[in-house]
């Protein structure tokens, strides 16, 4: 995992083929004209998904992984609590590979993501986004979807 803020994507960008294409998207977009939905970019393997929510109790968020896709979370406004833990530290419960979702339980590490930050995430990477916290606010997140391979 990768967390860091929009102005330092350029340092990501060597880490897959793709990765420039997702930062460009994030930079150059007026995220205040685009409602809610899913956006591709080129298509299935580069989209986005513009999310907006209000964080959930932790016991109501589960942890997850992707094993097609690398996940760029960008929070453009609010707060979230975010989970992370190497998903060799956690239990498979269920794999949908019609969404790429993978669902997993145990335990991870969290914190708290502001507004400006970014966090990229591999499939080994498990994580628990939209945790509401102490400083938790409603959120509005693009989650840019990346294709590992063909």
């Amino acid at each position: 995992m990768v967390i860091d803020h929009l102005k330092s994507a350029a340092l990501y960008v060597g880490m897959h083929p793709r990765m420039k294409d997702a930062f460009r998207y994030l930079q150059k977009t007026d995220f205040s004209k685009i409602e809610p939905g899913r956006y591709e970019i080129d298509g299935a393997d580069l989209f986005a998904l513009i999310q907006q929510y209000d964080p959930k109790p932790r016991e109501k968020a589960r942890w997850e992984a992707h094993r097609k896709y690398i996940d760029v979370q960008y929070v453009l406004s609010g707060s979230e609590l975010f989970g992370y833990a190497p998903l060799e530290r956690l239990s498979s419960v269920a794999y949908d590979e019609a969404k790429d979702f993978h669902e997993l339980k145990g335990d991870g590490d969290f914190l708290q993501v502001p507004a400006g930050t970014f966090l990229i995430l591999f499939p080994q990477d498990a994580h628990m986004p939209g945790i509401a916290g102490p400083a938790s606010q409603s959120v509005k997140k693009i989650v840019v979807k990346i294709l590992l391979a063909k």
